[in-house]
């Protein structure tokens, strides 16, 4: 049978539970989240620079839509500043993930 006691430390940390079992007492500390606002803002910057790439690569259309122009359809912003935009998005997307944040766990 187990019974939870709640303590707090003077130190400002979480209050830490301490659980007591038929073996012995075992102190359980709370979890920490998984991502900080650091991680968060850089998560904002990728999806709006992925979101910069797909308007981009969408782009303008032609005045008259029975003519094919060439130079609307295959431009060099849809063709190389659009994907290079929506692959740094996703390396910023990558970095947000894998970023550890300043504050130190114990």
């Amino acid at each position: 049978m187990s019974k939870a006691v709640s303590t707090s430390t003077s130190t400002g940390t979480k209050p830490v539970s301490t659980v007591r079992t038929s073996v012995g007492t075992k102190q359980v500390t709370p979890l920490q989240p998984l991502f900080s606002k650091d991680n968060y803002l850089w998560m904002i910057i990728g999806g709006v620079v992925i979101a910069l790439g797909m308007i981009l690569m969408s782009g303008g259309k032609n005045q008259d839509p029975n003519v094919f122009d060439y130079n609307v359809v295959y431009s060099f912003t849809r063709i190389t500043i659009a994907p290079i935009l929506i692959v740094g998005g996703l390396v910023i997307e990558i970095f947000a993930l894998f970023k550890k944040s300043k504050v130190n766990s114990l």
